[in-house]
């Protein structure tokens, strides 16, 4: 998966007992149907080990939430890019701030997915890590300050200069790299703040993973970015 549509939405899953096995199927078609309903790119990101069973119950990207470089052979518990094309996955989350890697794996990783054809999505916690991945021109960059994550308090509105700041500075070092929001995202005014600062899309996680009613949360966030 070379490219994807913008503004996109990317929902990870984590490892919330409310988007672990057969219920990761189950919110992923929910992601699917809003997602058709309006028209706007939805892509989700289980855990590793429900990967197959979600590929095989959607029709809408499904990334991993992580991927290691290294090429198959002695690398026990290792999660590598051949291991995830078989799964059906097209993308991946890289260097998640609950999942932080060197930035010569996240360079080594980058190029090994180019190889392999998925989509990559690197994590970032400040500008000048941003700055930093733009570099290794990887598909997407998502800006995420780490103390916001899971607040509910959106980067978008309570730091909408770090988002600004940062989309300038990434472009000019990479002019074609996605730009994705993230941290603290929970409604479509978060989602109508980000896009104004220069964002193409956004990645969130406990607003919808944790949600009694997560169609209600994807259509608030689909809501302005239908076309």
């Amino acid at each position: 998966m070379s490219d994807i549509k913008t503004p996109v939405v990317i929902i990870n899953f984590k490892t919330y007992p409310q988007a672990t096995g057969e219920k990761a199927v189950t919110l992923a078609k929910t992601c699917e149907a809003v997602s058709r309903e309006f028209d706007v790119p939805i892509i989700v990101a289980p855990q590793i080990s429900d990967l197959y069973r979600v590929v095989q119950g959607v029709d809408i990207p499904v990334f991993s939430q992580h991927m290691d470089p290294g090429e198959q052979g002695r690398f026990t518990g290792h999660v590598l890019g051949e291991a995830l094309v078989e799964t059906g996955c097209s993308g991946t989350l890289l260097n998640h701030s609950e999942n932080r890697m060197q930035l010569a794996d996240v360079e080594l990783a980058v190029t090994k997915a180019k190889k392999l054809g998925l989509y990559t999505v690197v994590c970032t916690n400040n500008q000048a890590v941003s700055v930093a991945a733009a570099t290794l021109k990887p598909n997407s960059v998502a800006v995420e300050p780490p103390e916001l994550i899971g607040t509910g308090i959106s980067v978008s509105q309570a730091q909408p200069e770090v988002i600004s700041g940062t989309v300038e500075l990434i472009r000019n070092v990479n002019k074609d790299v996605v730009i994705l929001c993230g941290a603290g995202i929970s409604n479509g005014d978060d989602v109508s703040s980000a896009m104004k600062l220069g964002s193409q899309g956004v990645l969130l996680a406990s607003a919808v993973a944790k949600s009694d009613k997560p169609a209600d949360v994807l259509k608030s966030l689909a809501g302005p970015l239908r076309k």
